[in-house]
């Protein structure tokens, strides 16, 4: 299964139609906000999610970016990863 990026998101199958996504929002130069995941009904189980959240981070960690997780599951994905905290804006 491949994650792709998007211009404000992660998925998986196309970006208009994805599969599964994690959507972000550029705040001005430093932040992101994590607002909207989703994952289709048959890809549930299978710790897509989580993978899409760790994309997001392993994208503001090389980019510098702090992150706000306004989506409550990737606000519950920082709270589970103590590694992710060092982000959080």
């Amino acid at each position: 299964m491949e994650i792709k990026q998007g211009s404000q998101s992660f998925y998986i199958g196309n970006e208009e139609e994805s599969e599964a996504e994690v959507h972000f929002v550029r705040v001005g130069e430093s932040r992101i906000i994590l607002d909207h995941t989703h994952v289709s009904e048959h890809l549930r189980g299978q710790n897509v999610g989580q993978q899409l959240v760790k994309a997001a981070v392993d994208y503001a960690k090389k980019e510098n970016l702090q992150v706000i997780p306004l989506c409550p599951f990737a606000k519950a994905e920082f709270e589970k990863h103590p590694e992710y905290q060092e982000l959080l804006g």
